[in-house]
């Protein structure tokens, strides 16, 4: 009987449209010690997440086209996905979206320009167990 491989590395998804900061985060995220897999298309988002759920997302909050935050929304609504931790970032001067993204389930939500600078913070406070 064939053995599964041993996962020793926690699974972070980062999901991006725009190429930095999202390349960056994902690789800061393998110097944490993750595995890192990379998403660029929104409507990819939901079924990849629910493949292979991860430990934590970290995810581009304003797309080119709207917001993220109707899939967190979905997401969370989702009985196997709703206890993911969701690290949000968007720029520090769309408010109105940030606040949507943590009425939409996120579990944080960070300034773009800050995201990189945090990002071990954000990931100890998402990932603790209340």
């Amino acid at each position: 009987m064939p053995t599964l491989p041993t996962v020793t590395k926690p699974l972070a998804i980062v999901f991006y449209e725009n190429l930095l900061p999202g390349s960056r985060l994902a690789n800061c995220l393998t110097d944490l010690g993750y595995r890192v897999s990379t998403v660029t298309v929104a409507a990819e988002l939901a079924a990849v997440l629910r493949r292979e759920p991860p430990m934590v997302l970290v995810a581009q909050l304003q797309l080119r086209q709207g917001d993220l935050c109707p899939v967190i929304t979905e997401l969370k609504g989702e009985p196997a996905l709703a206890h993911l931790p969701v690290i949000g970032y968007a720029p520090p001067k769309n408010q109105a979206l940030q606040d949507a993204a943590i009425a939409a389930g996120a579990s944080l939500v960070a300034a773009d320009t800050a995201v990189l600078d945090q990002l071990p913070q954000l990931l100890e406070h998402a990932l603790t167990v209340e």
